[in-house]
């Protein structure tokens, strides 16, 4: 059957990352012991990365369908409706353990994977944002990996040429060894011209397209399964290599290619390279694919058929075309000077068969691979019950302003210019608003519709309570879309977990997940996409659990949408969602009780969906009616730090009416949710409505003419001081000497 005589056995399983069982399920399967190609593509597919085994049960639990969904999880994207006649296609995605080996290329390539994930749905990519978390501040390593993932990501989407415009950046121990590095792309396509996966059409020729296939990348979907140790730099073989000027022609390609019409299935060659692209388009079509690898297009010399199979070289698609298509389509890929090569045909055996050197290298059924591969109900146990911490239980007796000023001088809060400024967010003219908002905003090319997009999770409160932190970061995603004055549509989710085979981090995921469901519902916003990244450990340590949102929504005019930066003196300053006696913030699992607290767990502050929705939608309403000039949700730092982010935002300063209470620091720094920050040139409409509609809104001061902060009769600070420590602070990180 094959030129590879050798006989594999379950030492050689377990360095591909299968378990004994699987080992003897393989076996099961095929009715003997597979070849070394065969057991390659087996370990690939049924990898964490390409599976899902361990959160499949789990994921099922999530909202996925609504009116305004197109496509839902399954595709390379999830689409939906944004009105006229238009999809917004988008995906996150992570790249963690490259990223941690290779930090430019592996923060590069996980940006070209994702927009391949959108552009083979038939979408131009219009936006990139990232999440990222970092170790330590001081850890040795930090700076080296900042400095590399943020040149990556630049790197790649600043050359292809699509704007990188928001994100967010977090610094933990937990990341010293495993960092984090999350890559969404947001595509727009007309919403009946989408291109899915799903191979057709027994006969019809499967052509391979794009760079050539390297040895870079082999095994990358197991890598990416397995937890870190001592050898990690050993593994930098498997990280894949970026082309940024390739993946640009092969996306100019491929888009031309679907406005003629010739295109029926595509796929991108992404995890686990030809293997995944080649099996899981047979599988959705119910059909089989034989290949033969000799006819890939390789550029190293006597690539074997594991090598081809496993290989995750970048800028590679696989598609299915009209038989009567494939001159015309070779016409496109040699203009734009790309490979394009007929390497097999759709059949309908349910087999996938490899050639290799004239000789059967795999013959392997489809459907162990994908619908019958493992499936896991890990053990888990009941997450931890944490004590709440009262504003009390801190010692503070320091002025509002110079805890401020501590809190925004640090990593936790400090400003991160210095990060986005290396991305280009202007490319292609229309960026209406970019980094350091509540969310970015898009304008549909020559349009008046806007597309508003953030990425959101807040790690210390997932630890703390998994369920209540998956529902937060719903919540803040759905309050920083809606302060901009869009209205929420639909999420994708990158779930970053420890290993799942450890019941204390199963918890972490099934709850984070049950949290994030039950929000999605009530904030109607279906979960349409998303990633798995499991085993995210360096020698037995967690990371904290990071199960980021993704989040877009739309305006019908973006002239009508409003930033997070003061806009005139006199403007009255509201918190929406507060009442007048609400003085005691929660300060649990805040950034000030991790800065002036003690370090153990507390509770975070409870999230009420109700609420949530009910304050979203009136700031919504209001921002378009014209009542609200600015707005800003309070999350980490407490209300004190929104103040100084929305003076910071513009050139006006604030006088604060600070209320009469022996300790200040729960209401200056609490992180109560459900709360916008507002200012109102029209305070009396604004008052109205929220009394008409039953929200809760305190008047806490007014905007100043004068760049400082008052705070009370007493306590001031100038707005140039404030800058001086919040935008110096990640500079001198990253030009420290060791």
């Amino acid at each position: 059957m094959t030129s590879e005589l050798e006989t594999m056995n379950f030492n050689n399983a377990a360095l591909m990352g299968l378990s004994r069982s699987e080992w003897d399920l393989v076996n099961k399967r095929l009715g003997r012991v597979p070849n070394l190609c065969e057991l390659g593509i087996f370990s690939a597919m049924w990898s964490e990365h390409c599976s899902y085994k361990s959160s499949k049960k789990w994921l099922k639990t999530l909202p996925t369908d609504g009116p305004q969904v197109i496509e839902g999880p399954g595709e390379n994207a999830g689409a939906v409706d944004i009105g006229g006649g238009l999809a917004a296609i988008f995906k996150i995605e992570s790249h963690n353990h490259p990223s941690f080996i290779e930090p430019y290329q592996g923060a590069a390539t996980g940006v070209g994977g994702i927009l391949r994930d959108v552009f083979t749905m038939g979408a131009r990519p219009i936006a990139l944002l990232n999440a990222l978390r970092f170790g330590q501040a001081d850890h040795a390593k930090t700076r080296h990996l900042v400095s590399g993932v943020v040149s990556g990501i630049g790197g790649y989407g600043n050359c292809i040429g699509i704007p990188t415009v928001g994100g967010e950046v977090n610094f933990h121990k937990s990341y010293n060894g495993n960092i984090l590095v999350n890559a969404m792309a947001v595509g727009l396509a007309n919403k009946d011209r989408i291109f899915r996966s799903a191979a057709t059409g027994p006969g019809n020729p499967v052509i391979y397209v794009g760079a050539k296939t390297g040895r870079d990348g082999i095994h990358g979907a197991t890598m990416a399964s397995t937890e870190f140790s001592e050898e990690t730099e050993s593994k930098r073989p498997t990280v894949q290599v970026g082309d940024p000027f390739s993946g640009k022609l092969l996306m100019e390609a491929c888009l031309e290619l679907m406005a003629q019409g010739s295109v029926l299935s595509i796929q991108d060659m992404g995890a686990a390279g030809l293997t995944s692209s080649s099996v899981e388009m047979a599988s959705k079509g119910g059909l089989g694919m034989e290949i033969d690898l000799d006819l890939v297009p390789a550029r190293e010399k006597n690539m074997s058929a594991y090598e081809l199979m496993l290989s995750e070289s970048q800028e590679r698609m696989l598609m299915v075309l009209k038989p009567s298509a494939t001159e015309t389509a070779r016409a496109v890929f040699d203009k734009w000077d790309l490979d394009f090569m007929p390497i097999g045909q759709v059949t309908k055996t349910g087999r996938l068969i490899l050639l290799k050197d004239g000789v059967k290298a795999c013959d392997i059924p489809i459907n162990p691979l994908v619908d019958d591969a493992p499936e896991y109900n890990r053990p888990h146990v009941d997450a931890p019950v944490r004590a709440q911490l009262a504003s009390t239980d801190i010692a503070d007796s320091r002025p509002i302003s110079q805890t401020l000023k501590l809190m925004l001088g640090h990593v936790d809060l400090a400003s991160r210019r210095w990060i986005y400024e290396q991305y280009d967010s202007q490319v292609m003219a229309d960026t209406i608003a970019g980094p350091g908002g509540d969310a970015a905003l898009i304008r549909v090319h020559n349009s008046n519709r806007g597309i508003a997009i953030c990425t959101d999770c807040t790690p210390r409160y997932v630890e703390a309570d998994p369920k209540t932190g998956g529902a937060q970061a719903v919540a803040e995603a759905y309050r920083n879309i809606s302060a901009i004055g869009a209205t929420p549509l639909a999420i994708t989710n990158n779930l970053n977990f420890g290993n799942p085979e450890k019941p204390e981090i199963m918890t972490q995921l099934i709850d984070s997940v049950l949290g994030m469901g039950d929000a999605a519902r009530k904030l109607d916003t279906p979960v349409v996409s998303g990633n798995v990244s499991l085993y995210n450990e360096t020698d037995g340590q967690a990371i904290q659990p990071c199960p980021v949102i993704g989040m877009i929504g739309v305006i019908e005019d973006v002239e009508k949408a409003i930033g997070n930066g003061f806009t005139s003196a006199g403007h009255e300053i509201f918190v929406v969602g507060q009442k007048d006696d609400k003085n005691d913030g929660w300060l649990g699992a805040s950034i000030y009780q991790q800065h002036f607290g003690d370090s153990k767990i507390y509770a975070p502050p409870p999230i009420n969906l109700a609420a949530e929705k009910a304050h979203g939608s009136f700031v919504r309403q209001q921002v378009l009616k014209g009542n609200i000039d600015s707005a800003h949700d309070i999350s980490d730092g407490g209300l004190v730090v929104a103040v100084a982010e929305m003076a910071i935002k513009s050139s006006f300063g604030a006088e604060i009416e600070v209320p009469n209470l022996g300790q200040l620091n729960g209401w200056a720094f609490g992180e109560d949710q459900a709360r916008f920050l507002v200012s109102a040139a029209n305070s009396s409409a604004l008052v109205a409505a929220a009394k008409k509609s039953g929200i809760e809104i305190t008047r806490i001061g007014k905007v100043s003419n004068t760049r400082e902060l008052k705070f009370g009769s007493t306590d001031a600070i100038s707005i140039e001081e404030l800058v001086a420590t919040y935008e110096n602070c990640i500079p001198s990180l990253m030009t420290k000497k060791n």
